[in-house]
C-alpha cells in the first residue's frame, strides 16, 4: 500500500471550483487527478521526443491476436 502525506496548501477558490466541475470529485480527488497529470506530462513529452524514431515490426493481425 502506498504511503500518503498530509499537505497543505492555497489554491484560488476559482481555480478550486473550476477543477472539482472538470472533474466532478471532490477536492482530494480533484488535486490527485490534477497531481497525476502533472506527473504524467513528463512521460508524454519524452514519448513526443520519440515520434518517428520507433518502427513497429508487428502487423495488423498480430496485434489483434494478442488480445
Amino acid at each position: 500500500m502506498e504511503t500518503a502525506r498530509k499537505i497543505t496548501v492555497e489554491i484560488p477558490a476559482e481555480l478550486l471550483e473550476r477543477a472539482q466541475r472538470a472533474s466532478g470529485g471532490g477536492i482530494t480527488q480533484t488535486v490527485r487527478t490534477g497531481l497525476q497529470l502533472v506527473a504524467a506530462s513528463q512521460a508524454y513529452a519524452k514519448l513526443r521526443r520519440l515520434r518517428g524514431k520507433v518502427r513497429f515490426q508487428a502487423t495488423i493481425e498480430e496485434l489483434k491476436a494478442d488480445r
